[in-house]
């Protein structure tokens, strides 16, 4: 009797999440495994679909290989090796000035005073934006001369000493900085809720013992409040390597990957990431060769996330 009633709840349980599952494989299972098809396809006769050729692993080649030139040792795409350099730069910025703005914020509004609950909805409010929005008023914030930031330095400066802020995205040097700034600023909320859902969790006993025991603020914070929160830094810490990697939206909204820099012979942008040189290839046409790369970035992100786990593991053993 009790296989046939399994049976039944099996059918049942099947009948109701197949509305779900039936979303799940249109919408997400299928489109990742035609994308890993695609990737050894090539549209060299046109931009349709229909032109495409089979060229097994040549677009992987093409992304990870070298040849040699003139007697020197080149990459296939050096392109491609720039914007994760880009990328390494944009996460080795905004990931951890992004984990500590988040946890200054989140100390900070975790103690008692008038308006705290106030002050945590503006902080959080930014990150419900849409991306594309914020970076549209960050490159309004940042233009020349009639924009926010150049309008107050000059008030306080005088009209004698204007400050030119169309350096900030058009320099090749700040350009990554600023996006960095906008986009810590917009993220700082979600994670500074993640720290205080964490710090609220710690029980006071613990910080009255170390008080009587002579401990400094300083020293609680190190040896009680950043052991406590190891959870919450580990979990930032992977999805700010995973946003940094798929990072396309910011960076077409505010800089639309440049301003342009010279790097051993060949002009590249100083602000196109991974994600961003991704979408000109699929763009420009190259759909398989844009295919392989986001599954080079899979690997890559799999890999960081793997050697994170294992640096927090160890720790903790």
């Amino acid at each position: 009797m009790s296989a046939p009633r399994y049976s039944r709840e099996t059918i049942s349980s099947l009948m109701f999440l197949s509305p779900f599952l039936i979303l799940f494989s249109v919408f997400l299972v299928f489109p990742i495994v035609y994308s890993f098809y695609l990737s050894f396809f090539n549209a060299s006769k046109g931009f349709g679909l229909s032109n495409l050729e089979w060229i097994g692993f040549m677009n992987y080649t093409q992304i990870l290989g070298f040849h040699f030139e003139e007697g020197a040792l080149k990459l296939n795409d050096p392109a491609f090796w720039w914007s994760l350099a880009v990328t390494l730069l944009y996460g080795g910025l905004s990931i951890p000035l992004g984990i500590a703005t988040s946890l200054m914020l989140a100390l900070l509004l975790h103690n008692k005073f008038f308006g705290k609950n106030f002050f945590r909805s503006a902080f959080f409010l930014p990150n419900i934006l849409d991306m594309l929005v914020v970076g549209v008023v960050w490159t309004l914030i940042y233009a020349p001369k009639y924009g926010a930031l150049a309008q107050i330095i000059t008030y306080f400066a005088g009209p004698d000493q204007f400050f030119n802020t169309s350096g900030l995205l058009s320099s090749p040097y700040t350009a990554m900085p600023a996006v960095v700034l906008a986009m810590i600023l917009k993220g700082a909320g979600f994670g500074m809720v993640l720290f205080l859902a964490a710090l609220q969790n710690i029980p006071e006993s613990v910080y009255e013992a170390a008080d009587i025991d002579g401990a400094s603020k300083w020293q609680q914070f190190v040896h009680i409040t950043l052991p406590l929160l190891k959870p919450i830094l580990f979990f930032m810490g992977v999805t700010g390597i995973i946003g940094s990697l798929n990072a396309f939206t910011e960076i077409y909204a505010m800089t639309a990957g440049g301003p342009q820099i010279v790097m051993g012979g060949e002009t590249l942008g100083s602000t196109s990431v991974a994600g961003y040189y991704l979408f000109k290839q699929f763009e420009g046409g190259r759909y398989g060769y844009a295919a392989a790369i986001s599954y080079v970035l899979l690997v890559i992100t799999l890999g960081f996330t793997w050697i994170q786990s294992r640096f927090f593991s160890s720790k903790e053993a």
